[in-house]
């Protein structure tokens, strides 16, 4: 369970299949309840327009990952039986396939196990080796499934090697700026960093090098990404100025706040009886993204608007000279789960997207990131 909570949080789509046998063990609805989808264990459930059964599975995935895999699964695989859900996937995909044996040590050892898995990888399959540990039989010994960090780290390995934006630098920023009033107060917004976290997990899924640099969240950063954390827009400036000296590609998703402060109280400000109101006087932030003048840098910005979405998006995009901006509502996107986007290029092409969870949108604008890229590239050559 943890490696498919792993891989949604790091942006994946994650169809999850269970044998009989899982089933004793976990409970479908757990993990329908972490990737949102359904789990699949019939191999003669009924097709429909939207589920063409094993086939369906196989041909949409990217990879296959058999976590854990008992000696029954491995032998079954190797010899290419298609007794279960998961044997039929497997003589069906075209996509790498990662294994991650857990067993008794006696089970691993054994010579029939050793030659599975040797025919296995010499099919060009992925095997994350056990660790030393405790089994389930309550002993200790070698076959403790690997930890679940390493096999996610083996599934990006995977796809830093055939994703489009292998080989490519790409700057995410993410979160509010904090901008103080004095030691404890501050001025701020909603922004979870939620957009810039999935674009980022996004990014990395397809094989980019990704510089991650962010305001204050609670969000846990997607493995992969070099973090960079800052408070205020003068500092996260300075971060998108050195970190895009060798990028490809700046995306500009963090909530800056547009003003700061002009002094901050060294001292927390205290309040008289007397005292009515406190003025503080407020100057300008820089425009990060305008600032950034690279001419080969592909720039892409976000529009949180109020009203008139597509307008303002588009004067946004011209003055910063951006090659896409997402436009959305900013009072129900800001802080909430789920974000309806509107996407505008350079070229004034408009996509209008329909309500999705900021994972899905983030895919949909790499996807789009990538086509610019190859776009700009076939020009250049």
């Amino acid at each position: 369970m943890i490696v498919a909570s792993l891989l949604v949080q790091a942006g994946a789509t994650v169809d999850v299949v269970m044998t009989e046998a899982a089933q004793h063990f976990v409970q479908p609805l757990s993990f329908s309840a972490i990737t949102h989808a359904s789990v699949h264990a019939d191999p003669f459930a009924a097709w429909s327009d939207g589920f063409t059964g094993h086939v369906g599975l196989a041909s949409n995935a990217d990879l296959l990952i058999i976590a854990p895999a008992t000696a029954a699964a491995i032998a079954r695989l190797a010899l290419g039986l298609s007794d279960d859900l998961i044997g039929l996937i497997a003589l069906s995909t075209v996509a790498p396939i990662v294994v991650a044996p857990a067993m008794e040590e006696g089970m691993l050892r054994h010579p029939a196990t050793r030659e599975h898995l040797l025919v296995l990888s010499e099919r060009g399959v992925r095997i994350v080796e056990p660790t030393h540990g405790r089994l389930a039989s309550g002993a200790h010994g070698e076959g403790r499934m690997a930890d679940p960090d390493s096999i996610v780290a083996a599934v990006m390995d995977i796809f830093r090697g055939s994703a489009r934006l292998a080989g490519k630098n790409i700057v995410v920023t993410a979160g509010g700026t904090r901008e103080p009033i004095d030691p404890v107060r501050y001025i701020g917004n909603r922004s979870s960093g939620a957009m810039g976290y999935a674009l980022a997990a996004a990014a990395v899924a397809e094989g980019a090098e990704v510089t991650l640099i962010s305001g204050p969240t609670a969000l846990q950063p997607p493995r992969g990404a070099a973090l960079v954390e800052v408070n205020t827009a003068l500092e996260m400036l300075r971060a998108v100025e050195q970190a895009s000296l060798l990028a490809e590609v700046l995306v500009m998703a963090a909530a800056v706040a547009d003003f700061r402060p002009e002094t901050k109280s060294q001292q927390k400000l205290k309040k008289s009886p007397e005292q009515q109101y406190l003025d503080i006087r407020l100057e300008r932030n820089p425009d990060i993204l305008a600032k950034i003048t690279r001419p080969d840098l592909l720039k892409i910005g976000f529009a949180a608007e109020t009203e008139n979405l597509v307008e303002n998006a588009l004067r946004k995009l011209r003055a910063k000279g951006l090659a896409m901006i997402v436009a959305n509502d900013a009072e129900s996107t800001i802080g909430a789960l789920t974000s309806r986007a509107t996407i505008i290029t350079a070229d004034s092409g408009v996509t209008e997207l329909p309500t999705m969870t900021k994972e899905a949108l983030a895919a949909e604008i790499i996807v789009m990131i990538a086509d610019l890229l190859d776009t700009t590239n076939s020009r250049d050559s």
